[in-house]
């Protein structure tokens, strides 16, 4: 590795550190919802090595609870995370052409809205070398957690992990209240999914769709409404 290289991943590490122990905190509590249904903890760190998605980890242990089929899982992730395709797009326009398969492929593996925050907000064209300093501090901070998590499960007394079980619900809640404050569209989105979800859970019929599939459902009609009712303007170029 190069010196520039050898710094740039440097520099990665040192943008990741609060990003690693943010995720230990909040993976911790998926740890604890993890030992909940019955995952060893190699199983719950294996997840959280190979998917490293909070929403989409926390509606697997649902499924996974439910006895759901695989196919279920897999297009539950699908809709869940398909956000991270178009980061890992608009991140693509960070690298310079000369930037390898290999690396863009080995980068993808570490796209999470943290990383790509600090990504695509860095000046000047994106060093491979910078982002596997995030990966590389962040992802062991979200694997760490998720093992801690469900060792404590083992270890804690029950009115300690049922407190400490609630913490994930708080992550979103912290997620999602500031923005819906400040964005009329956003509040809007999660009050539909709010209302969808009460309908699916008390309607005769639907509450007996799978969870996976109800997920899914609500997630497709809300994105669906949002994009109908608050259209993002296209900005257009005036040349002089």
């Amino acid at each position: 590795m190069s010196y520039n290289k050898f710094n740039a991943w440097k520099a990665g590490l040192k943008d990741g550190l609060p990003i690693c122990l943010g995720y230990f905190a909040v993976s911790f509590a998926f740890g604890i919802q993890a030992k909940g249904i019955g995952l060893t903890p190699f199983q719950a760190a294996f997840m959280s090595a190979v998917n490293v998605t909070s929403a989409g980890q926390y509606a697997s242990l649902q499924l996974i609870a439910a006895g759901a089929p695989y196919f279920e899982m897999a297009l539950t992730q699908l809709i869940i995370n398909l956000r991270y395709c178009l980061m890992s797009c608009a991140l693509s326009q960070k690298f310079t052409k000369k930037t390898a398969m290999g690396h863009r492929f080995g980068i993808a593996y570490g796209v999470t809205d943290e990383i790509f925050a600090v990504s695509v907000c860095r000046p000047g064209p994106l060093e491979p070398a910078h982002s596997y300093g995030l990966i590389s501090i962040a992802v062991p901070g979200w694997v760490l957690g998720t093992l801690f998590g469900v060792i404590s499960g083992s270890l804690l007394p029950e009115s300690i992990i049922s407190a400490l079980g609630i913490a994930i619900y708080g992550m979103f809640l912290a997620i999602v209240i500031p923005v819906a404050r400040a964005e009329k569209p956003v509040l809007a989105v999660v009050l539909c999914a709010v209302f969808l979800s009460t309908v699916f859970y008390y309607t005769p019929g639907l509450n007996a769709i799978s969870p996976g599939f109800q997920i899914i459902i609500i997630t497709v009609l809300t994105a669906a409404a949002a994009a109908l009712l608050f259209p993002v303007a296209e900005e257009v170029s005036h040349e002089s």
